[in-house]
């Protein structure tokens, strides 16, 4: 920025530094969804392509900014989870809170004709975005089995809902009436007994929402093709001189490595200098990868130490 005499208004802001060596989770949420899906025709309990625009969004979020490892999607809401590293925007809330939803959001926008070619927005999408931070690995997995728990039970209640409504001719005011007080068995049995529904046996996107994670790409070993040299030349046969080839006898060989051989302080010389010019060990390529699985248990967890190491 230039300097003037005006600039002192910038001693107005404030920092706002998210805690050092904690995680952060960014969660956001449509604005005023429920008008949004009613005007779109959003199918009902579940559209599968307004998730599937959710994810993509999220994805493109998280290749855009490497320090996210791990997301998880309901409905139209998402969480990240940056590394506990991160120096992202000097760790400063406003400037990630912001950067991010209108990313995020600009995502939603620009990938919807994909998803829904044959209707056009009515008006333009809103979200809402938050951080918190969290100083242990105990409350990441909490927080994360928090959301996909919040998943089951609001599936559970809108898929029962709307099996009320659109296949047992309730008003929704009925439906409501009929599910108030009820507890999780009593919505199974509902499904099961009056719409011949397994609950159990709904897509995963639906019950368990949708994880995003950040996994290394495992590429070919280039020594391979070596150790197999190796093996082979360990049997003690020597490979056949190709045509035309000289063959060179122990003796000359040897003499030959004598007289080329430097002195004893060069080959030193030569190694610090290597050791100066050598590049730090690049980050193996990494992949996003999209599941509906379980993320309560340990399992997931077991299986992805990373995600929580840094």
């Amino acid at each position: 920025m230039a300097n003037s005499k005006y600039a002192y208004v910038r001693s107005f802001e404030l920092p706002d530094p998210i805690l050092p060596d904690t995680f952060m989770v960014f969660r956001l949420d449509g604005h005023s969804f429920h008008r949004f899906s009613d005007v779109h025709n959003f199918e009902k309990p579940n559209d599968v392509r307004a998730l599937q625009l959710m994810d993509h969004a999220a994805r493109s979020v998280m290749e855009e900014y490497p320090d996210i490892v791990l997301a998880f999607g309901e409905s139209d809401e998402y969480s990240f989870l940056l590394k506990r590293s991160t120096s992202l925007y000097n760790r400063r809330e406003a400037k990630i809170v912001t950067t991010l939803t209108s990313f995020f959001t600009s995502c939603y926008v620009f990938n919807w004709s994909t998803y829904f070619p044959d209707n056009p927005l009515q008006y333009p999408p809103s979200f809402d975005g938050r951080i918190v931070p969290y100083p242990a690995e105990k409350h990441i997995r909490d927080y994360f089995a928090w959301r996909q728990a919040d998943t089951h039970i609001n599936n559970l209640y809108n898929t029962t809902f709307w099996a009320l409504v659109q296949q047992g001719g309730q008003t929704t005011t009925e439906a409501h009436a009929t599910l108030r007080g009820t507890f999780a068995k009593d919505k199974h049995e509902i499904l099961f007994s009056r719409f011949k529904v397994n609950y159990n046996q709904l897509d995963p996107r639906f019950r368990k929402g949708s994880i995003l994670v950040r996994e290394e790409v495992v590429e070919p070993d280039p020594s391979s093709n070596q150790k197999d040299l190796l093996e082979q030349s360990s049997t003690g046969h020597q490979a056949p001189s190709a045509p035309g080839s000289i063959a060179v006898s122990e003796d000359a060989a040897t003499q030959e490595a004598t007289v080329s051989s430097a002195p004893a302080e060069e080959p030193k010389k030569s190694e610090k200098k290597e050791k100066k010019n050598k590049k730090p060990k690049a980050k193996p390529p990494t992949r996003v990868v999209l599941l509906h699985c379980d993320i309560i248990k340990d399992d997931f967890w077991n299986e992805r130490p990373s995600l929580l190491a840094e």
